[in-house]
Parts: C-alpha cells; structure tokens; sequence
C-alpha cells in the first residue's frame, strides 16, 4: 500500500501601493517568480511559518492579518500532493541586514499586470490564483483555523 505523503506549505500575499512582494527564484534548475514560501517545520504554526518564509526569502518581517484560503497543488501525474496555505500580511519593515535563502535571486516588487505579463515565468498557477483571490476580496479571520497547543517536551 502507498503512504499518501502530503506537502504541507504556506505563502503570503503581502500588499504595498498596488504591487505585491513576490521572490526571484531557482527552482528545479529554472528561474521562476513566487510569493514568499515554503514548508511547515516541525513544531511551528502556520503563520509562523508564514511570517519566516517571508523573512528568509524576502528580508521582509511582516505581520500576518488574514487568511485567504487553502489551494491544493499537483504539478503533474506522479508528483507529490502540495497544499498551500495563504495568508495575506502587512510589511512591517525591511532587515537589509538578513541574507536571503538559498536560491533566492532577488525580492520583487510588482503590480498585477506585470505578473500576467510574466506568467510564463510563475514557478505555478497557484501565484496567480491567490493574488485574484486576494484581490477579489477573500478575507478569512485568522481564527478560521485551530491549531491545538503542541504538547511540550519532557527532558
């Protein structure tokens, strides 16, 4: 029997003057444009994680302000199951001083047209998905989801 292995990720919509913070990124050996994000690590929240995926992608901290929704994810026949948690947050402030993930080329900012004109270059269609969502209005409260309290370590 195969074990059904899912990847749990999350990603943030991060609004400033019209244009979004999206990442400059290799991946799978190509050069592709993402929100900031990535997988859940053990032990973390979800908006944990999505404000430190911004932070190491990005050099942006952000405050996490609603949820936007979950998208599943399977790129092609026999590949791994993605689910993606978005979030949209608020820039809080730039660290110039943080050094950004490996494979990240640069942080970028830009408006919703120059994203369609780059579609070809989106690392999915999950990019594009979440930024209409996002703009067509979709605000979940972040009590939307529960996350029962990790039990503590002993030792």
């Amino acid at each position: 029997m195969n074990s059904f292995q899912p990847h749990i990720t999350v990603a943030t919509l991060v609004e400033k003057d019209g244009r979004f913070l999206l990442v400059h990124e290799v991946a799978g050996g190509e050069k592709v444009i993402n929100q900031p994000a990535g997988h859940v690590e053990a032990g973390e929240s979800l908006i944990q994680a999505a404000c430190r995926e911004t932070l190491e992608e990005t050099a942006w901290r952000v405050e996490v302000t609603a949820f936007t929704g979950v998208y599943v994810y399977r790129p092609r026949p026999g590949a791994g199951v993605y689910y993606r948690f978005c979030f949209a947050a608020q820039p809080l402030g730039h660290d110039r001083h943080q050094k950004l993930d490996d494979g990240i080329i640069e942080a970028l900012w830009l408006d919703r047209d120059t994203i369609a004109a780059r579609r070809d270059s989106l690392r999915s269609p999950l990019v594009e998905r979440c930024i209409d969502d996002y703009l067509a209005g979709r605000r979940l409260p972040l009590d939307t989801l529960y996350q029962h309290p990790w039990p503590l370590q002993k030792g």
